[in-house]
């Protein structure tokens, strides 16, 4: 046999693992593994040591996978979509390596690192499995947008078929090249304003903030700009006006001692927002339910329907799903129990509560592209201290379980939507997630290792100074030492909150249900008016609730983003003609998303970039 000496490497690599051979696979994991999941997993490490805050990088992952599968040609899109879903894994295991050092800033007792890599597996595992069970209501039920998950699809699409990379390369690449400059450029005025404020400090002269630093306190964030381009003002706009209500209501909320002197309306809004996502989520899986029990029926009556054709890759084994749940959160509780020393009903209630906050902070991040997984904990830790807990190694440990799960679960939704948009088989991703998870897990206790034997500051109880903030390290030692101090607010606000999105999403679904009202909202003044009802007047809970977790500038760029998008559409469909008969991109591959995916992979880059470069200066300034 004769070998083609004048094959080109994508040839060769294609004839050496050939498209869905167990090699292919194997050769996916590897280079998801080996290069894209430790090159994730240091940057989130960094990234939450550093400012308090991680980029999983999915977008980032589906574009280098996308260059590896690129020659396979349009199915090379799910190889890539395997590989950035191991790589966003692991980026999101490693970074739960700050609860190691909340362990430190506690003055807790450190377990052996075997028990502390076991555990984390062991809820990792778990949190593929809860995933996994809320991806049909969340992703196919709900079709939540999922920014990121959307980003990811239209790069690979793109990327991978010839007839759209000609139509939206240009828009990609102008998303991508402002998502990289703008960060970059602004990190480089503010060490350029630092330097200033010190020169003047040191020289005696009064410093004075100039144009920089004025631009600076406008948080632009442009993965957040990005994500408003893609949902559009319905959602993005009540978050401004919900935002603008908290700024006004901060002064009283500090006269009541709900926030100190200079805590942000945040510290308090986002109890009340996340019992306004719960509140609106009864009413939905209270419809699904009786949509449920509507089905049965009739298919007790009917008979089994025939198989849905080309959905094959939707489907999941049911019963495996249960027994993997049920063995993972076995081994939860077997080594929190057994190896942690936790009493035996706080981690039952902690798997418990993994279900509820995956629901709820699932559908956040399906429509804000925010996973609010420190409110998720913080929640957790004054549930638990409301019902007796007193200890706070034990509330560490417990409420780390919905801490891991709403993060490797949320991961999973954000995926299993570019999956889903793709038609890529989700029992694969589903075994990609694992492997992700596993490396994760070694990763997340050693690079915390690493990191605090490195640069001892990151030990300092409260947060380092410089370029160590450790913001969410802060928000869980605080939470865990609210179990000594609990506050008598905290209950009631989120009751209140679940009270105010349980009335307007039964407000909601009244009026956009009716027939009436929808013939109306089809002529030019009705629909005025019900876009004045989504932004302003009675906004869906789920947008709203946004403006609870950020600052007002964040809320801010998040609207602006939407404003901009819906009015570009809007002016493109009464103006452009339409596109001939083999022209059209497919509906969620717009000017506007291709844009707006770009941003968010952009800032993924700048990010990255940020974070390597931070991590190497300062091991060579060591």
């Amino acid at each position: 046999m004769t070998t083609d000496t004048t094959a080109t490497p994508p040839r060769l690599i294609a004839r050496w693992f050939p498209l869905g051979t167990t090699r292919f696979y194997v050769f996916l994991g590897a280079i998801a593994v080996l290069v894209l999941g430790p090159l994730g997993g240091i940057t989130a490490s960094y990234m939450n040591f550093s400012l308090g805050f991680f980029v999983c990088g999915q977008v980032l992952a589906g574009i280098l996978g996308s260059t590896v599968t690129s020659f396979y040609g349009p199915e090379g899109k799910h190889g890539a979509n395997y590989m950035q879903t191991a790589a966003a894994s692991v980026a999101s295991m490693a970074a739960m390596g700050v609860l190691v050092q909340a362990m430190v800033w506690l003055g807790l007792e450190e377990p052996p690192a075997w028990k502390l890599i076991l555990y984390f597996l062991s809820v990792g595992m778990f949190g593929v499995g809860v995933g996994m069970l809320f991806t049909p209501l969340l992703v196919d039920r709900l079709q939540l947008t999922y920014p990121s998950g959307l980003a990811v699809a239209n790069i690979l699409r793109a990327l991978t078929d010839v007839r759209l990379l000609k139509r939206s390369v240009g828009q990609l690449a102008t998303g991508i090249g402002l998502g990289t400059v703008l960060p970059l450029g602004l990190e480089h005025l503010g060490r350029l304003e630092t330097l200033s404020k010190e020169t003047a400090v040191a020289a005696g002269r009064t410093y004075e903030p100039g144009l920089v630093a004025k631009l600076l306190s406008l948080e632009l964030s442009v993965s957040t700009v990005g994500a408003g381009i893609i949902l559009g003002a319905r959602v993005t706009v009540p978050a401004i006006v919900y935002g603008l209500g908290w700024d006004a209501l901060t002064p009283g909320l500090r006269d009541a001692g709900w926030l100190g002197p200079t805590e942000p309306f945040r510290k308090f809004a986002f109890l009340v927002a996340l019992g306004t996502i719960m509140g609106a989520a009864v009413v939905d899986i209270a419809l699904i339910l009786k949509q449920a029990v509507g089905r049965l029926r009739r298919a007790a009556a009917e008979g089994p329907p025939p198989a849905p054709e080309g959905e094959a890759w939707k489907r999941t084994n049911t019963t495996r799903l249960l027994l993997w749940l049920g063995f993972w959160g076995g081994m939860v509780a077997f080594v929190s129990i057994g190896l942690l020393d936790v009493s035996p009903h706080w981690v039952v209630l902690g798997l418990a509560l993994s279900f509820a906050m995956m629901l709820v902070n699932g559908i956040s991040f399906g429509i804000t592209d925010s996973n609010p997984i420190s409110s998720a904990f913080v929640v957790s830790v004054v549930l638990m201290a409301l019902l007796g807990l007193k200890a706070p190694v034990e509330g560490l440990i417990a409420a780390s379980i919905v801490f891991v799960v709403t993060a490797i679960g949320g991961d999973m939704q954000q995926d299993r939507s570019t999956g889903w948009r793709l038609g890529t088989n989700r029992t694969h991703q589903f075994r990609y997630q694992v492997i992700g998870v596993l490396l994760g897990a070694v990763l997340s206790v050693y690079m915390a290792k690493l990191f605090m034997t490195a640069y001892p500051e990151l030990k300092v109880d409260g947060g380092g100074s410089g370029q160590w903030q450790s913001a969410m390290t802060l928000k869980i030692a605080g939470a865990v030492r609210s179990i000594t101090q609990p506050k008598a607010f905290q209950i009631p606000a989120m009751l209140v909150g679940f009270g105010i999105g349980l009335v307007i999403e039964l407000i909601r679904k009244v009026v956009k249900q009716h027939e009436g009202y929808r013939a109306w909202a089809k002529t030019t003044l009705g629909a005025g008016f019900d876009l004045v009802f989504d932004c302003a007047l009675v906004p869906s809970p789920y947008a709203s609730s946004f403006a609870g977790f950020v600052s007002l500038p964040t809320s801010a760029w998040f609207a602006a983003g939407g404003a901009a998008s819906s009015f570009v559409n809007w002016w493109t469909k009464r103006s452009a003609p339409p596109p001939k008969e083999g022209e059209a991109l497919p509906d969620d591959m717009s000017m506007t998303s291709l844009v707006g995916g770009g941003l968010i992979a952009g800032d993924s880059i700048a990010a990255l970039g940020t974070g390597l470069v931070g991590l190497l200066s300062l091991g060579r300034a060591k």
